[in-house]
């Protein structure tokens, strides 16, 4: 497995010479992984175990990952160094992390991979965990996307033509709609159903990842309640809350050391609002994003401050549909439109952000980092797959189909004091309650069981 690099030569027997007989192996590939899994890979350091932090490389570019490494301090024991479409980098992690956990395994040890979410990486390395009988431990397990049932509230149906796009104004039918009502009639669980396979591909990664899971580290309480219903073990699923609480808070800690004001002094009064869009269904249809965007642009030309950070995802659709000229212009013209790549410090982020009057995504991250900073949040999908921060009212839905109707979402939730008072649901000291549950897990057994370990026989 040449393609493979360590951190030294004999990393494999070095790992092997540890007292533990088990292996922590921490993956990360995305800036959400890096942000969430290094809190746990820290405080499994900090409690002496024997912990091995592995990149598969998907995240490679300075912005992407690099940067965020070296602000956290932290450097991979191993890098898979996977590269190409999607199924050819689900192909090459379990294949090339196969590899790693068998070369320990020969070693006498039994290896625990950590996996986050509903990543490709979670997907993948959870299976190359179980191909050697070893059972992972899933970070934010059981998120599951509830769609609102748009049947019952007839003011707002995704199936409705769009109405406005690039180069228009948003259409008419946002000023009729009663978004206080539509905030209320969100907050009731009875209007919410299941079955969405959107994201995509993430909803399928994490319903993967949790068969492969011996100890489900559940955000939330909805999380196990998914969990149960789908006949996963009561005796390993633990609410504990999430790690990018820890990350978050920690990134508090540091926002005078960030330079993006000095970057982007317009952001620093504050009374703006963050775009991201990077999602594949909504920049890959032209009548989601084209709704997003003419959102987008409506605000900017009523003179509202807009950050824009783009992704890869954000930069092609702004190709394949032949916006790019005009987001460019739209950037030269107006002042208060600030079109960004995408940065590579987090501390940055959270320093904006805790000046932001909303933010406006269709990330499942920033929808949990935004109930964490008190910051309104609108939702730009048709469901959530972080529904419990919708359910207590910090969060809203705006289903991508209407440019009028997601503008006016967006002006409800600025600065909506009612929404910032929304509960903090993702805990505090995240990291150290799931290594406390992992410990007591393993004083009784290994991850992975067999049925006379689950019937205790």
């Amino acid at each position: 497995m040449q393609e493979i690099v360590y951190r030294s030569p004999a990393f494999l027997d070095e790992v092997a010479s540890h007292k533990d007989k088990h292996v922590h192996l921490i993956l990360i590939a995305t800036k959400p992984d890096i942000i969430k899994q290094v809190p746990l890979y820290r405080e499994l350091q900090k409690r002496g175990h024997c912990v091995v932090l592995g990149h598969t490389g998907q995240h490679y570019d300075e912005n992407l990952s690099g940067g965020m490494l070296k602000e956290f301090g932290v450097q991979p024991d191993f890098n898979l160094n996977v590269r190409g479409t999607m199924y050819e980098v689900v192909s090459q992690i379990i294949g090339r992390l196969g590899y790693v956990i068998g070369e320990l395994k020969k070693r006498g040890k039994v290896v625990i991979p950590y996996v986050h979410g509903d990543t490709t990486t979670a997907m993948a390395a959870s299976n190359a965990g179980f191909c050697h009988q070893f059972a992972s431990v899933h970070v934010e397990a059981g998120i599951r996307t509830l769609t609102p049932n748009y049947a019952l509230f007839p003011a707002l149906t995704p199936h409705q033509s769009l109405r406005s796009g690039a180069g228009q104004a948003p259409s008419s039918k946002g000023g009729q709609f009663d978004v206080k009502a539509w905030h209320h009639f969100l907050q009731d669980r009875k209007n919410w159903e299941r079955g969405s396979l959107e994201p995509y591909p993430e909803q399928f990664n994490t319903r993967c990842s949790e068969a492969a899971t011996g100890i489900h580290l559940a955000p939330v309480e909805l999380d196990r309640e998914f969990m149960l219903s789908e006949g996963f073990p009561d005796d390993r699923i633990f609410v504990v809350g999430n790690s990018v609480v820890d990350a978050t808070m920690e990134a508090m800690e540091r926002i005078d050391q960030s330079t993006v004001f000095d970057r982007h002094s317009t952001l620093k009064d504050g009374d703006f609002v963050r775009f991201c869009i990077h999602r594949r269904e909504n920049c890959l249809s032209e009548k989601r994003f084209r709704a997003i965007y003419g959102a987008m642009k409506g605000l900017v030309e009523d003179g509202r401050k807009v950050l824009l950070i783009s992704m890869i995802q954000t930069e092609a659709a702004f190709e394949r549909f032949g916006l790019k000229d005009e987001v460019k212009a739209l950037a030269k013209s107006h002042p208060n439109f600030i079109y960004s790549p995408v940065w590579a410090e987090y501390v940055d982020v959270v320093a904006a952000m805790s000046k932001a009057a909303v933010c406006a995504t269709d990330s499942g991250s920033m929808q949990e980092e935004m109930n964490a900073m008190s910051i309104p949040c609108v939702t730009l999908r048709f469901g959530s797959d972080r529904s419990e921060s919708i359910l207590c009212g910090g969060n809203i839905i705006a289903p991508p189909v209407d440019a009028g109707i997601i503008k006016k979402i967006i002006e409800f939730a600025w600065d909506n004091k009612q929404m910032r008072k929304a509960p903090k649901i993702y805990g505090k000291d995240v990291s150290k309650k799931c290594i406390d549950v992992i410990e007591k897990v393993l004083k009784e057994g290994d991850p992975f069981r067999n049925e006379e370990g689950r019937l205790r026989l």
